[in-house]
């Protein structure tokens, strides 16, 4: 960064450039401890969240990339230490932190003493789910390792009473706590296994902070659970305490008396080992995965800087990517609006519409035609009849049908002739005779 003196006008851009520069060069790497908050994860991946105290807050971004080398499931409201670098994103002018790894605040060295030997006793095969034992269904015999003294034995027995169990129950006391609690609690599974004399063996003890369970995060205990041949079932803690044990055993339970529940007959039963075996799959896997990304992450440690340019690409085009789909969609809403109206004025002006409606007019205009045709031969067909009533009344056939006839002529050439008086025909001249039913010919005899 080129120094500036103090009459030097720089522009908006030149002045963040250079804060940038300090503050990425100032603050490379980074330890911050705080409480997250505002967490978002949109469709690219990347988490977003403020890192806040009492006193301030600061912007944290955690890209899709970093994830695999973070062994927690962000939550609000999370008390964390981030590890990483501070930057500028020069457009907006904001600072903000880059993780690239969190932690849980608070945890000691008990804890890494605790991961440190999880994942020792991992890689010999301590944890996998084919050396396991099968949980006998409703064991006769059951041999408890637990202090006396302690409520945990006594809620196991009282839920083991309750539901009304035949079950032998045989106690080995030891210690639960202490630095002779772990040896006691190994010697107690192995004098269980030459006895020969019980079905199964629960390890009980209640809750307590992580320095309290110590005893069974010891891998004299781990050996012991690992080597027995008698199925091991633990009931220690409460449900979100986890111990070295609890990973060995051949079956977890949250609590002592979940332990009870699970070796006692019960229509839960089944939904119960079913819920745990999700949990313990849940947990062996994650625990896979978190040393998986445990071991890229050392290995990508030099990869930062260009991890780092690659991100805050993706960033910047995840913005854009923003910018951009909102304006197609206003282009796209518009287009649409644009696209109805056309549509309905063109429904309005289309031909086969205008010709519908032609028809409909058409088809009245013929319903009116046939009425009014109808009508004038209905009047026509009056008229005729009346008159025919009066040709009828003066007609020849008429006159004929009341008994009188017509007499005609029978020229040998032309036409015949009515005969109207006796002057008009001769004695011996043939004439016709017409009458209301057929016809005579007759020969004239006499004329008066």
């Amino acid at each position: 960064m080129s120094s500036t003196s103090s009459d030097t006008i720089l522009t908006v851009g030149q002045f963040t450039s250079n804060l940038k520069e300090i503050l990425e060069s100032l603050f490379r790497f980074v330890h911050i401890s705080g409480e997250i908050s505002n967490l978002r994860t949109p469709l690219s991946g990347h988490s977003y969240f403020t890192l806040k105290d009492s006193e301030a807050q600061l912007q944290a971004v955690l890209f899709k990339r970093q994830k695999r080398f973070v062994d927690l499931q962000l939550e609000d409201g999370q008390k964390v230490i981030c590890f990483g670098r501070i930057s500028v994103y020069e457009p907006r002018g904001n600072y903000q932190l880059i993780v690239d790894s969190i932690e849980v605040n608070g945890s000691g060295q008990l804890q890494q003493d605790f991961e440190k030997l999880k994942k020792k006793l991992l890689s010999r095969g301590y944890f996998d789910d084919a050396r396991k034992l099968k949980i006998p269904v409703a064991p006769q015999r059951i041999a408890v390792i637990s202090s006396p003294a302690g409520a945990a034995f006594i809620d196991f027995l009282k839920t083991i009473r309750l539901r009304g169990t035949s079950a032998h129950i045989e106690l080995l006391p030891v210690p639960v706590q202490g630095n002779e609690a772990a040896g006691k609690i190994a010697a107690a599974i192995n004098t269980l296994n030459t006895l020969n004399r019980h079905d199964i063996i629960v390890l009980i003890r209640g809750g307590g902070s992580l320095e309290d369970l110590w005893a069974f995060n010891e891998e004299v205990v781990a050996d012991a659970i690992f080597n027995t041949r008698l199925p091991v079932v633990t009931g220690i803690g409460h449900e979100i305490d986890f111990t070295i044990a609890d990973f060995c055993a051949d079956w977890r339970c949250s609590t002592p008396t979940a332990a009870a529940e699970l070796l006692t007959p019960d229509r839960r039963h089944n939904k119960e080992r079913l819920r745990t075996c999700k949990v313990r799959l849940c947990n062996r896997i994650t625990e896979q995965l978190n040393t998986a990304r445990q071991n890229l992450k050392l290995q990508t440690r030099d990869l930062h800087r260009f991890t780092y340019t690659v991100d805050e690409c993706s960033h910047r085009l995840e913005m854009s990517h923003a910018l951009l789909t909102q304006a197609i969609d206003t282009v796209i809403g518009e287009r649409e609006d644009r696209h109805v109206e056309l549509y309905h004025r063109l429904m309005l002006s289309a031909p086969l519409n205008r010709i519908e409606k032609k028809r409909n007019n058409l088809d009245w205009a013929l319903g009116k035609i046939f009425t009014t045709m109808n009508q004038q031969l209905a009047s026509r067909e009056k008229n005729i009849a009346g008159t025919a009533a009066l040709l009828h009344g003066v007609s020849p056939l008429a006159t004929l049908l009341r008994g009188y006839s017509i007499t005609r002529t029978i020229p040998k050439k032309g036409e015949k002739e009515i005969v109207r008086n006796s002057a008009s025909v001769q004695c011996g001249e043939q004439i016709e005779v017409l009458l209301h039913e057929g016809r005579l010919e007759c020969e004239v005899k006499k004329i008066e």
